[in-house]
């Protein structure tokens, strides 16, 4: 049945404990906390554990807005995960998200639209919805970065973070609220703005990749700067008039957390003050996919949201891809202490016959621990699933 309305009914989002300061940096590239923060504005970021993955923090976001909706995991009809760094190539990592919330019965697959990722999953779920097709989907941005970065590169690891951020969007019968308009671009000049060179099919893995270390991210800064700031606010003015609003009748932005430069310059763009963007860059760093959807969750728990808001959330990504979302708000905030009550834990089955190697890079590693001692060693097998198959030790 084509429903009158599709809004957002719940909101969640999960940043893992361990923080990397910019204190920390400077012990692994030639940086500085004051150089950081006066380009960026980031003061720190997360970085996941050891046995944490894209699917599990995605998983944690996911039940707590599954949560706030006031729904069970086996009322979502569709799951759609936006991310850059899935846990594996295959199968999708909303596959392992799928199982990993207690659902049975949801289609899933995942969105590739680099940091604009959560927009264009957004989309794409309020199309489901309005089709009559489904009438609740799950959409989650989210991001382990931290394992794609070459900690000697301090043009990039100074500059991105992990985590996860999640919305539910449900059909209402109620006339009016939810997406009012949208927008979304994609500019293939910027295609090897922002890369990761080999793992794909171009340039399969191989000893040789490793050794030139093409799996790590590549970002030229400058033009990306350049496009990032025009992009945000013409995509942003794009969804407003769609919507039929004048850029003085929103009542937040909610932009990509890249740069607090390019945010500020945005707001200058749209002629808006910077009290009406909404800004966890310092805390989070740029968390790709996940970065809208945190930031979202964020506001609404902040208070910065009410029934009745005109909200924009837009960003842009790799491919130069760009979305923006005005969304006219319905949810009541409160019910996103609903999300208390689910533990930040989640567990994804193994392979039985297979283990990865320490995800977090070495150097990384050996900061984390020298700052906050030994860590403990944790393990997200589910219980009762089947042992690894024993190794043969060479003679």
């Amino acid at each position: 049945m084509v429903p009158r309305s599709v809004r957002i009914t719940g909101w969640g989002h999960y940043a893992p404990e361990r923080v990397l300061t910019n204190a920390d940096l400077e012990k692994l590239v030639d940086t500085s906390d004051e150089w950081i923060r006066s380009r960026t504005g980031i003061r720190e970021r997360r970085v996941a554990a050891h046995h944490e993955t894209t699917a599990t923090l995605a998983a944690i976001a996911g039940k707590r807005a599954i949560a706030v909706a006031g729904l069970d995991p086996q009322e979502i009809d569709l799951i759609l995960v936006g991310t850059l760094t899935p846990d594996y190539w295959m199968p999708s990592t909303a596959a392992l998200v799928k199982e990993a919330i207690g659902n049975t019965r949801a289609a899933a697959f995942d969105v590739m639209a680099a940091c604009s990722g959560f927009v264009f999953a957004y989309a794409t779920a309020d199309a489901y919805i309005r089709s009559g097709m489904y009438r609740h989907v799950l959409v989650i941005g989210a991001e382990l970065l931290t394992r794609f970065l070459d900690f000697s590169d301090r043009n990039t690891c100074i500059l991105f973070g992990d985590g996860a951020g999640a919305v539910v969007v449900s059909a209402s019968d109620e006339e009016g609220g939810g997406l009012a308009g949208m927008e979304m671009t994609t500019d293939p000049d910027g295609a090897y703005m922002i890369w990761l060179p080999s793992g794909g099919s171009k340039s399969p893995p191989s000893a040789e990749t490793v050794r030139r270390g093409e799996h790590f991210v590549r970002m030229e800064g400058k033009e990306t700067y350049r496009y990032a700031t025009k992009t945000l606010a013409t995509s942003a003015l794009a969804a407003i008039s769609r919507a039929g609003w004048d850029p003085s009748e929103v009542d937040l932005f909610i932009p990509h957390q890249a740069n607090i430069r390019i945010i500020e310059s945005v707001a200058k763009g749209l002629d808006l003050p910077m009290d009406k963007m909404f800004v966890n860059v310092d805390r989070y760093g740029n968390t790709s996919a996940a970065s809208v959807g945190i930031a979202l969750a964020e506001a609404v728990d902040f208070g910065r949201v009410k029934v009745g808001d005109k909200i924009v959330f837009v960003a842009f990504g790799a491919g130069f891809t760009s979305g923006a979302a005005a969304v006219e708000w319905t949810a009541d905030p409160a019910h996103g202490r609903r999300a208390e009550s689910v533990q930040p834990v989640a567990s994804v089955r193994a392979p039985v016959d297979w283990d990865s190697v320490d995800p977090m890079p070495a150097r990384l590693t050996a900061v984390l621990e020298d700052r906050q001692g030994p860590q403990v060693p944790l393990d997200d097998v589910v219980p009762g699933e089947p042992e690894h198959a024993p190794r043969e030790v060479p003679a």
